[in-house]
């Protein structure tokens, strides 16, 4: 048995052919993963296993929530600065930091380790046939990471058999040879023993691969069920969409109907609308929203929920309503907006006027049918600024960047009424509700403005219709910038200066504006400042465009210091949350809460005047949440239909469709002027991009006879004078402090002069 014993501990490692797997890759700790630039790092407990890490919130979670999974199957790992390395897989990144240099490299090896097992089961797996239906990389894992266990013990335990059978072959022999040359009986029995137990040896190892091989061969019939189970539940979830698509599109149609003739849905004699309760409860359990800005990941979800819940009251407290509340809107359709609300009616004066008000275009020709790929123009451009892809006008809309500004005023009427309030708090849901407005358009409108050339401006005169008049200059090329100056007659002044920072990012562009927006109402002479959210344009490579907004949106009335912070949920494919949710509360300037917003960017916006406020329970990590009673809530803005056909004229609103519509007297840099959007309007694309490739070019020319200018000017030891724009000029706003270009006048003197002298000519 000794001699034996020695002969086995001689045999060499077993290897496979081609396949080489150490002991099983299995490791735990805990982890700081970052989260975002608000929570920065956070403690997490990390497992790996099966080429699998897996990330849960603690170890008790382990039983019952997984946070996140990351497959090392082809994830890059990356060492950083101490204590801290990044996964990459799926075209996600992952910081991870470890609390002590050695720890770090335990899991850093431990990473290496998992993936090259992972990385050589994968390619094991792809040589595999069968009529099995395909199925992901992730589930493959998790459906076959034991099955491929069991077989790579399988195979060791069948190289050891070949070794054993091979070894015990010839140590027969040996003893056989022996058997031969010894005489005496007791060697001989000594030897027949030996030979006896070698071969019992052989067999009981034999045994043993054939109860393994029984194992694997029930556990592989397991896993095509499993893989039968999954194709069904895919092919369920397309159905599923598809029917979700229907109803998207029946809906669509009734609710159009019931716009062009909302009196006849509406009629209700019997109900009292106050005995309707409104949930508007915000969910506190795990799990319901995201802390992560990370695409379409439900996984850690309790950190960045709303630290508010808000329960409306019913009819029995109706008496409790505040005089400032009656000024609030009433629900219903846009015509009923102005129901008993002083600070809120439309002006009705210059009735008259109406009849002779300029009728405007409610139609441009229909989008041509041309495809063009867009991932073989921009997959050399990752990374860029959106601003310097060349792009041809397939991937354009017919308005500029500056057009696309303007419209923000589609509901100006908002401001309108803001105007008209005694109230502070009320003012500010207003305009609340305006900063929001300004993206309904966007819901559709997956394609890119043109990028307005360097001194190029865009007047929009509705004095007539709405009250006011706007003005907007591209004041900065590289980086691209505008300013914009609006001026209404019925009490308010806007004036904004964004810088667009765009970024292709390979599966998604973003959009970020830099820059604030301002607003002041004459008679109280109440200044808003706020900013815009992230706009984001997803599949890029593959499947359908489509665009979401993302972020918070800080809403500041400097003269008051009330302030309203609005939340803008990102879409995630798991999140029971309405699509494209906004939230918001009205705070005055003690801090103290008036109002909830709530609604959807891309539909409507409500108000609900808070009654009593309390510290509820149910926050994460022992955090509480603030329980706001609420009265029923108001509507203060809602989406108008976009007109007919608007799915062949680029999904263009009714104030969209004549933004380009020519005017007359406007100046000559006027974006209604230029040829190569004129020439896309009208449909002629091939034509639209030859114009818009010598326009760039141009501009081109003019940039480098400006920097040979200044060039020279240095030479010369003379002062070097910047590009100047013609109707604005940079200033220190007086109440912010914050440097930015604002209008220095003279744009409508000189329209009416017809004097356009100082102008460039850019097209």
């Amino acid at each position: 048995r000794g001699q034996m014993n020695e002969l086995v501990k001689s045999l060499p490692s077993p290897t496979l052919p081609g396949l080489h797997l150490p002991c099983l890759d299995t490791h735990k700790g805990w982890l700081f993963k970052w989260t975002n630039y608000l929570k920065g790092y956070q403690r997490r407990w990390f497992v790996l296993s099966n080429g699998l890490l897996s990330y849960y919130r603690t170890q008790a979670e382990m039983a019952h929530t997984c946070r996140g999974t990351i497959p090392l199957a082809k994830a890059h790992i990356e060492v950083g600065d101490t204590c801290h390395f990044v996964l990459t897989s799926g075209g996600r990144t992952y910081h991870l930091k470890a609390t002590s240099e050695g720890e770090c490299q335990r899991w850093v090896s431990a990473l290496q380790q998992a993936k090259a097992n992972a990385t050589l089961l994968v390619h094991h797996s792809e040589d595999d046939s069968g009529d099995e239906t395909p199925v992901p990389q992730e589930d493959r894992a998790l459906t076959q990471g034991a099955l491929q266990s069991l077989a790579t013990k399988l195979e060791d335990l069948s190289t050891c058999n070949e070794l054993i059978g091979k070894h015990g072959a010839a140590l027969q022999r040996s003893l056989s040879e022996l058997e031969d040359l010894r005489g005496p009986t007791e060697g001989t029995d000594k030897v027949k023993a030996v030979n006896e137990r070698a071969t019992l040896f052989r067999i009981t190892s034999n045994a043993m691969i054939n109860a393994c091989r029984d194992f694997l061969d029930v556990a592989e019939s397991h896993s095509r069920r499993w893989q039968k189970a999954l194709h069904y539940e895919r092919e369920q979830r397309h159905h599923l969409e598809e029917t979700i698509e229907q109803l998207a599109k029946q809906h669509n149609s009734l609710e159009r109907a019931w716009r062009e003739n909302p009196t006849s849905y509406t009629e209700y004699p019997d109900t009292d609308p106050y005995q309707a309760t409104h949930s508007c409860v915000e969910r506190s359990q795990e799990g319901d929203a995201s802390d992560e800005n990370e695409e379409a990941e439900f996984f850690d979800a309790m950190e960045d929920a709303p630290s508010f819940i808000t329960v409306t009251t019913t009819g029995n407290i109706q008496h409790k309503r505040s005089g400032s509340n009656q000024s609030m809107m009433s629900g219903g359709m846009p015509n009923d907006w102005t129901h008993n609300e002083s600070c809120y009616l439309k002006d009705t004066s210059g009735t008259n006027q109406m009849q002779l008000r300029r009728t405007r275009r409610n139609r441009i020709p229909d989008k041509p049918n041309y495809s063009l790929n867009l991932w073989s123009i921009m997959k050399n451009c990752i990374g860029k600024d959106l601003s310097k892809i060349p792009m041809p006008v397939n991937f354009n809309e017919p308005l500029s960047m500056l057009q696309r500004l303007t419209e923000d005023l589609e509901y100006s009427e908002l401001l309108d009424r803001a105007a008209r309030c005694d109230s502070s708090l009320e003012q500010m849901c207003l305009v609340a509700a305006f900063s929001v407005s300004s993206y309904s358009t966007t819901v559709h409108r997956t394609a890119k403005p043109f990028n307005p050339l360097l001194g190029e401006t865009y007047e929009l005169d509705r004095r007539e219709e709405y009250g006011y008049r706007s003005i907007s200059e591209q004041v900065s090329h590289h980086p691209p910038a505008a300013a914009h100056h609006v001026v209404s007659e019925r009490g308010w002044t806007l004036w904004q200066y964004i810088t667009i920072d765009s970024k292709f990012r390979g599966k998604y562009i973003s959009v970020v504006p830099l820059g604030n927006i301002h607003l002041q109402f004459h008679s109280s002479g109440n200044h808003y400042v706020w900013s815009k959210v992230t706009s984001t344009v997803h599949n890029i490579i593959v499947g359908k465009l489509w665009i979401d907004q993302s972020g918070e949106i800080d809403i500041m009335n400097t003269t008051t210091k009330d302030t309203c912070r609005l939340k803008f949920s990102p879409y995630s494919y798991f999140s029971r949350e309405v699509p494209r949710k906004v939230t918001g509360v009205v705070e005055d300037g003690e801090g103290t809460a008036h109002y909830i917003l709530s609604g959807t960017w891309d539909d409507k916006m409500e108000s609900a005047k808070i009654v009593e406020s309390s510290r509820g329970c149910g926050g994460s990590e022992g955090k509480q949440k603030t329980v706001y009673q609420t009265l029923q809530p108001k509507l203060l803005w809602k989406k108008y239909p976009l007109p007919d056909n608007a799915e062949n004229m680029h999904y263009f609103s009714a104030l969209a469709l004549t933004l380009n519509e020519p005017e007359d007297g406007v100046a000559p840099t006027d974006s209604r002027l230029r040829p190569d959007q004129r020439l896309m309007e009208a449909g002629l694309w091939d034509e639209a991009n030859i114009e818009k490739q010598r326009l760039e070019d141009h501009q081109r020319m003019e940039r480098k006879r400006r920097e040979a200018q200044a060039n020279q000017a240095l030479e010369e030891g003379q002062e070097v004078e910047s590009y100047q724009p013609v109707w604005f000029e940079m200033r220190t706003d007086e109440n912010t402090g914050e440097a930015m270009c604002m209008y220095r006048g003279g744009y409508w003197e000189a329209k009416e002069r017809q004097d356009w002298s100082h102008c460039p000519e850019i097209f």
